[in-house]
């Protein structure tokens, strides 16, 4: 509604993130918080799912930035703290010990936002309440399984690396009972790729496009199974749509003249 407060319509976004985060849909939980954070910066919420958002997008700059920044915030926020480990070691592994000197800016928290979320005085009851959060082993029970999907996650991307594409899909497969994750797909689509198994690899891009339908990793690889599949028309779009979002791409730009020609 026109008339909600800033606050109001940044806990709405966030929610709305949650529910992008939890399908999956990555792109979209980012671009919510994005707006939350406009609204009411240094929320502690918008700031853990965006940088979950940003971590399953393999963007682990930007995700250890937000969850340094709600360290900032709460020093006390278990997630943030594992989080700041997992980017740590990812990127360690990305760049080298240099890693650090690629980060974006991490922005200075006011002690204001710090003190948001305090525990209430005996003196102001009911001030500065802390958000409502699920029961704790509600929480514990999810937090375990997203953390079971990741790694199972990693194990795939370890046999990738291993050229055993057959046992990446199975710890994909794995995966993806516990967390239904765009880039897991994707990953898998490339495994069946090289498997030959190209209906399978089709249809694995196309869910994670569900998730997100701007993603340029499910684009491409769909259009390469689709060309093996012989539809080249399908194949086309998917390359076309691609380059909207991208329209400097090298590998797509090749695979479109090569599905012109066939």
């Amino acid at each position: 509604a026109g008339d909600a407060t800033a606050e109001e319509r940044s806990v709405l976004l966030a929610n709305r993130a949650a529910c992008y985060l939890k399908d999956g849909a990555c792109s979209l939980c980012v671009a919510d918080c994005t707006s939350a954070l406009e609204l009411v910066p240094f929320g502690i919420k918008p700031l853990l799912r965006r940088a979950a958002a940003y971590e399953a997008l393999e963007r682990y700059p930007l995700a250890y930035v937000d969850y340094k920044t709600a360290l900032q915030v709460d020093c006390s926020v278990q997630a943030a703290h594992d989080g700041v480990n997992r980017m740590t070691k990812a990127l360690l592994e990305k760049d080298g010990v240099n890693w650090r000197q690629k980060l974006p800016p991490i922005p200075t928290v006011p002690i204001s936002a710090q003190t948001r979320w305090s525990i209430p005085s005996a003196q102001a009851p009911g001030a500065n309440t802390p958000p409502a959060t699920a029961p704790q082993g509600e929480r514990d029970e999810t937090a375990a399984g997203m953390e079971r999907a990741r790694m199972l996650k990693e194990e795939g991307n370890e046999f990738v690396k291993k050229g055993n594409h057959k046992k990446a899909v199975e710890k994909y497969s794995e995966s993806l009972k516990l967390n239904k994750e765009c880039a897991t797909y994707t990953n898998r689509a490339l495994c069946y790729l090289a498997l030959k198994q190209y209906k399978e690899a089709a249809q694995d891009c196309t869910e994670a496009l569900k998730l997100d339908p701007n993603n340029v990793k499910a684009l491409y690889r769909r259009a390469q199974a689709l060309k093996e599949l012989k539809d080249y028309k399908s194949s086309i779009a998917d390359i076309k749509s691609l380059l909207k979002t991208e329209p400097k791409n090298t590998a797509a730009l090749r695979l479109l003249q090569e599905l012109n020609r066939a």
